[in-house]
């Protein structure tokens, strides 16, 4: 939600809350007024990039498999894209 603040959203919200008890959570959102224009457009493009690839980017650093291999795909396809990769344990190690 901060990233897209910046990166052309019209509005963004932190709330707390989210349908499980006040407290609980944190939940963010953000809207974007798209009128056409080619500005939104850009702002969309900047926006939906770094929102899509946030998301990835946390569930590669969960060690999810398909999402190591999403964010890596997107680092060849954005060279200013660098996201932190996570480092996979040797199971073997742990025995």
């Amino acid at each position: 939600v901060i990233g897209d603040s910046f990166r052309g959203a019209t509005w963004v919200s932190i709330h707390n809350g989210g349908g499980v008890g006040w407290g609980e959570v944190i939940n963010g959102g953000f809207g974007m007024v798209l009128d056409g224009s080619k500005e939104a457009e850009r702002r969309l493009k900047s926006m939906l990039f770094w929102d899509v690839n946030n998301g990835i980017a946390r569930r590669s650093w969960a060690r999810n498999d398909e999402a190591i291999f999403a964010i890596k795909r997107a680092m060849d396809e954005n060279p200013d894209l660098k996201v932190t990769l996570p480092n996979i344990v040797d199971e073997n190690l742990l025995k």
